[in-house]
């Protein structure tokens, strides 16, 4: 029997950013997504997806979310089948890049949450015939200002993630929007080049959002991913 399937998506984002997805794979895996903001530490963040999944899992993480992914990892390797990282790097925060959030805090406590959106995903009103924009603003709000700061405290204070990786067993398919200009396409084949059992799937067409983006061939690289065996442990 497959696994269950458990979907951490990425800062200020809902479960509709997996919804293509969701659509397509939810008859075949029992499948949860568990939206992240709940704490500024990135280690209580990972402990409150365990106490919530099964005894063992696969595990998908978009951007944030796969930051958690390699947390959780780190500390409960054994619970772990398998892991999708999307759209996600494990470096360490540099001070500067943890110094360019604080402007996007003041602007959602004065309100203007809708209009970080288009700064952290690097999308516009000309994405999807305009369809994007508008549903990644409407998640940031559902989200709020306060789970934000706690997304943005989790992120700024994380660890580097390099020394996780290369020590994971199991299936890893690393997935990168092909025209990403936040997280690179290279900067995603040397994170694949950590792992000992990793594959990549580059997602042609899409930016930092590929589930939305080009939803068909992340659904395809997912199934791929899960037909993948198992390594002995």
């Amino acid at each position: 029997m497959a696994e269950p399937l458990i979907l951490l998506p990425d800062i200020l984002c809902d479960a509709r950013q997996f919804g293509p997805q969701l659509a397509e794979l939810s008859s075949e895996h029992a499948m949860m997504v568990m939206p992240l903001g709940g704490s500024g530490r990135m280690a209580d963040l990972a402990e409150e997806v365990l106490a919530r999944a099964p005894k063992q899992f696969a595990l998908v993480g978009s951007g944030m979310g796969g930051v958690v992914a390699m947390e959780i990892a780190s500390r409960a390797p054994d619970r772990l089948s398998r892991m999708a990282l999307i759209s996600t790097s494990p470096l360490q925060e540099s001070p500067f890049g943890a110094m360019a959030y604080e402007p996007m805090l003041v602007a959602a406590r004065a309100g203007r949450l809708a209009e970080i959106v288009s700064q952290l995903f690097d999308v516009t009103v000309e994405d999807l015939d305009g369809q994007l924009l508008p549903l990644m603003q409407d998640m940031a709000a559902n989200i709020g200002v306060d789970r934000f700061v706690n997304q943005v405290r989790a992120l700024q204070r994380h660890r580097d993630m390099q020394s996780i990786l290369r020590k994971c067993g199991c299936p890893v398919q690393v997935i990168c929007g092909e025209e990403d200009g936040l997280i690179p396409l290279k900067r995603h084949q040397i994170m694949t080049e950590f792992l000992t059992d990793g594959e990549l799937s580059v997602i042609a067409g899409a930016g930092h959002v590929p589930t939305l983006q080009n939803p068909s061939a992340v659904t395809q690289a997912l199934r791929h991913w899960m037909s993948r065996p198992l390594m002995l442990r």
